[in-house]
């Protein structure tokens, strides 16, 4: 069995996707996932299965939709690809200073060539956009919540859904998974 971290997209936003991290963890249970454990209400699992990032992302997507009719993407790294991505931070003196301000986008598929330059271009304020360790990495220095950089935009940009996390809830996932 591997160690994994799946993030589902969109979950428990302004009332919307509810889903309870309790349930969410019996869930993954009967899928026969391992040692499950939740990180916050937004969609963070840490779990131990067999079978590949793709056929895992289906059946939790799939078992979500029968459970609580949420469709949504859930995107699954192992344990190493993570760590991989934290060590690639190309922002790491704004992760130290101001964590909530940093973002890791996972993209659902390949990121397309060229996306983070696509996003950097439509960048304001300062915004900073980077692409390291197969992620798209985010500084905004004035919160995302005020940007122009919109998750349609970065899905059209990347090529595929992609869901972000904080520099907190990275590094708390990369120390969940060991």
């Amino acid at each position: 069995m591997t160690k994994r971290i799946a993030l589902l997209r969109g979950i428990n936003v302004g009332g919307r996707n509810a889903v309870p991290m309790a349930a969410l963890r019996e869930v993954c249970a009967r899928l026969g996932w391992r040692e499950v454990a939740t990180f916050i209400q937004s969609g963070n699992v840490v779990f131990e299965a067999k079978g590949s990032d793709e056929a895992l992302e289906a059946a939790l997507e799939e078992a979500l939709a029968k459970r609580f009719d949420v469709r949504t993407a859930v995107i699954v790294r192992s344990a190493a690809e993570w760590a991989k991505i934290v060590a690639a931070n190309p922002f790491p003196g704004e992760s130290e200073r101001e964590p909530n301000r940093v973002l890791v986008g996972l993209s659902k598929h390949s990121l397309t060539r060229g996306a983070a330059e696509a996003l950097a271009a439509k960048a304001a304020a300062g915004e900073r956009v980077e692409q390291a360790g197969g992620a798209l990495w985010f500084h905004y220095p004035n919160g995302a919540g005020q940007s122009k950089l919109t998750p349609a935009t970065i899905d059209r940009a990347a090529g595929s859904q992609v869901t972000a996390r904080n520099w907190r809830t990275m590094t708390a996932l990369a120390d969940m998974a060991g």
